[in-house]
């Protein structure tokens, strides 16, 4: 079948157009990536290759109008420059705020190998020069007034690691206080930290937390307790923005991203519904938007099986909440 280089978005519903018509502003919803080609017809028309739609899809992406944001899950993997920041900034229009996953060089307490396998410690773990220059100082100055979330996702620490979580915060402390209050250089920007060791939710987590300004990124993955065991630690941070990152259905177990991209490809449906996950993460959004505070929320395909439609139901269910 003849790919396209033109991606065109997709033509939308009126009840579509009606929920992004009437999503409070300061809510931003979007998809963790965007370059998957069984969105044909939800996101963009036509058929086209992933490597067309990573380099071209992101405007017909911006165009959807319940799409907001988008996580730029790539910083992760190698640190993104300020031009790179720069020319995805220039392909989505005024409102539109970016979620930035920190590189695995300050995010990941191991240096890991092919598929992921640790190798040995990572001795730049948490570093405040790198975390500064290689991540927060060119988002910020690429991306500019389309920051939204900054992550800090910390990969799962080794054993070692996480028998010390006091070490691991005062790392985290001295990190954060070396970064810029970045809500003081774009207005509703957050830095946020996600953690994969639920022996972190602590109160001196929080303490960390509110020192700097920062807030604490809700990760749905089942290497983490259920939403409602994780919202003590927003509670305790309020008033403030919500950072949530939903990637996993939970019937997966902590490894099952493989399985679930194998069962959810093409990631054109919903198929396994997560209606409790759903309603919690839209009643935590309602009540932070109806309280004035800015919300990045972020799906991933292998949380129900479709992110698109994923975000079209959260931002169906927020509305009902906000109404009752």
């Amino acid at each position: 079948m003849a790919r396209s280089a033109s991606v065109q978005p997709a033509s939308q519903e009126e009840s579509v157009l009606e929920l992004g018509r009437r999503l409070p502003p300061q809510l931003r919803l979007g998809t963790s990536s965007w370059y998957f080609p069984g969105w044909k017809g939800l996101v963009w028309q036509g058929d086209h290759s992933d490597a067309v739609l990573s380099k071209k899809g992101l405007p017909a992406y911006a165009a959807h109008p319940l799409m907001r944001t988008v996580s730029l899950d790539r910083a992760f993997y190698r640190p993104m420059s300020a031009s790179q920041y720069a020319s995805v900034a220039a392909q989505v229009p005024d409102g539109f705020r970016f979620v930035v996953k920190a590189p695995a060089l300050v995010a990941d307490a191991t240096v890991r190998g092919e598929g992921g396998r640790g190798i040995q410690p990572n001795p730049a773990f948490l570093d405040p020069l790198l975390a500064l220059n290689e991540f927060v100082e060119p988002a910020l100055q690429g991306l500019a007034d389309r920051t939204g979330a900054l992550v800090f996702q910390l990969s799962p620490l080794p054993a070692t690691v996480a028998q010390r979580p006091e070490q691991v915060l005062e790392m985290l402390d001295r990190m954060l206080a070396a970064l810029p209050r970045v809500a003081e250089r774009v207005e509703g920007a957050v830095v946020a930290v996600e953690v994969r060791n639920a022996g972190l939710l602590t109160p001196a987590l929080v303490d960390v937390l509110k020192r700097h300004g920062a807030t604490y990124c809700l990760g749905l993955h089942a290497k983490m307790p259920p939403i409602e065991e994780q919202l003590p630690v927003l509670r305790a941070l309020w008033p403030g923005p919500l950072v949530c990152r939903w990637n996993l259905h939970r019937k997966h177990g902590a490894y099952g991203y493989e399985e679930a991209r194998s069962l959810y490809e093409p990631f054109d449906r919903i198929v396994d519904p997560d209606p409790e996950t759903r309603d919690t993460l839209a009643r935590v959004i309602a009540g932070t938007v109806g309280a004035g505070q800015a919300a990045y929320v972020t799906i991933n395909n292998k949380a129900e099986g479709s992110a698109p439609l994923s975000v079209q139901a959260v931002a169906a269910a927020v509305l009902a909440k906000m109404k009752a």
